[in-house]
């Protein structure tokens, strides 16, 4: 136990010499019914609370990107996060019987400091920072995990010649719009991908009924290809800045095939842009 102390006392002072931001602690709730689950930017190499009535767990064998947060009635506390990488994550942990949210996606930009001390006169450290986009790791990491979870809409599948496209899941996180989508080449011949477009498709009223698209460039790709061989399988996220749509509107997926004519387009109806997972 006093080994433990002595190690939660080092990092806390290097915390301090080396933290960036003097913003209060973020609070995260818990109760004993259900796991609260936390998803860091590097995988976790340990994590400590300082009461006996909060509990977290991770892999101590196999490091991984997340540990899961349990808590039983009492006072509040606090928990220490250190990733692989020495960035330390600080955080008060508080028990509450309903909770609204059971899944924390952390970006590198809240780390407290590093138990490490950075070399500020260093070029190539600086190199290193600036070449750090926090938004597009971000965007990587949840990707994956999405990508790893595999939900299901269910009906918005579209095929041509044995070719198959799957609307798999539409996410909300933060401001944006996640949609996973799976292509299957079930044909006999490759599948070379000229373009993949999301549109906003509007029906004017009138008695001249006609159908106006306006194209909507992603924030992030994540895997997509550029060819997809036969008997392929391949899965990528288009990442989408936040809209909701009326009850006039839907979404148009264009899947167009570099100099063929194996085209797909899918449309989705606004309730499903509107009520995302």
């Amino acid at each position: 136990m006093k080994k433990y102390i002595s190690i939660l006392t080092l990092i806390i002072v290097s915390a301090s010499m080396n933290a960036q931001t003097t913003n209060p602690l973020d609070t995260i709730y818990a109760n004993d019914t259900k796991n609260v689950a936390l998803f860091f930017p590097e995988p976790i190499r340990q994590g400590i609370t300082g009461s006996e009535n909060f509990v977290f767990t991770y892999n101590r064998e196999k490091e991984q990107y997340f540990g899961l947060l349990q808590a039983k009635q009492g006072k509040e506390s606090n928990l220490l996060v250190i990733n692989r990488n020495g960035s330390i994550f600080s955080y008060i942990v508080r028990y509450k019987a309903q909770l609204s949210k059971l899944n924390y996606f952390i970006p590198m930009t809240s780390s407290i400091g590093n138990e490490k001390p950075k070399i500020k006169d260093s070029i190539q450290s600086e190199t290193f920072e600036k070449s750090i986009d926090n938004s597009t790791y971000y965007y990587q990491k949840f990707c994956s995990y999405l990508l790893d979870r595999r939900q299901y809409l269910g009906r918005y599948i579209r095929r041509n010649n044995s070719v198959i496209m799957r609307l798999e899941n539409i996410v909300f996180d933060k401001e944006e719009l996640y949609f996973v989508i799976q292509i299957r080449n079930n044909s006999t011949l490759d599948y070379d991908l000229n373009f993949l477009n999301l549109s906003v498709e509007t029906r004017q009223k009138g008695e001249r009924k006609s159908l106006q698209r306006l194209y909507i460039e992603p924030i992030f790709k994540h895997h997509l290809p550029s060819k997809i061989v036969v008997n392929e399988t391949v899965r990528f996220i288009y990442v989408m800045p936040k809209f909701s749509l009326s009850n006039d509107r839907r979404v148009v997926l264009e899947l167009n095939e570099k100099d063929g004519e194996r085209n797909i387009e899918m449309k989705i109806s606004h309730k499903y842009i509107n009520n995302p997972n």
